[in-house]
């Protein structure tokens, strides 16, 4: 799992140039944005500096995220974002947390990002008045508009949310995906 996670670092920190100094024509500004997304986050069964037990738990969730970006300059963009997660299926109750994140728009409304906050677990296996666990998680993703998969628009207030995160020092994968609505 590291390896992937460190592949995909890798491959994300040597976008094309062409990507990177694309005039996108957007104008400094603040954009809010709601989505829901489903998924699952496995877990290994090696104990972290989080103190999860050492069981490999894993659950399939459904997570509702809301966040605002800012537009810096050309296409580089910061935002934050908050997310709450319920667990479905498996071993997880619920998750939440808060991330900061950095990404450069592609094409005319596309975005890859990457993200590094802060979130707290809770496992149904561990019974009902079980402590929550935390600490840092690290992703990154891609944010897919229609304007850039076809459509004839420069842009689009619905975008495909594709994700893979991780908790601690790699002791988890979180792949996600969904739908995101910006206004």
């Amino acid at each position: 799992m590291k390896t992937l996670l460190f592949t995909a670092a890798v491959a994300a920190s040597l976008l094309p140039a062409a990507v990177l100094a694309q005039d996108t024509g957007a104008t400094s500004r603040i954009e809010p944005y709601v989505g829901v997304m489903g998924g699952v986050h496995n877990f290994d069964s090696e104990t972290g500096k989080e103190g999860i037990p050492p069981v490999g738990y894993k659950g399939r969730m459904v997570e509702g995220v809301a966040g605002v970006n800012y537009n810096v300059a050309g296409p580089l963009i910061v935002g934050v974002e908050g997310s709450a997660s319920k667990g479905v299926s498996g071993d997880i109750d619920w998750e939440y947390g808060a991330a900061g994140r950095v990404g450069v728009k592609a094409g005319k409304d596309s975005m890859i990002f990457g993200k590094v906050g802060y979130k707290w677990v809770n496992f149904d296996a561990l019974g009902p008045d079980s402590r929550d666990y935390h600490g840092t998680t690290y992703g990154a993703g891609v944010e897919l508009s229609p304007a850039d998969m076809g459509g004839s628009a420069q842009s689009s207030n619905i975008r495909l949310r594709v994700q893979a995160d991780t908790m601690g020092n790699f002791r988890s994968i979180r792949p996600m995906a969904g739908v995101v609505a910006k206004f």
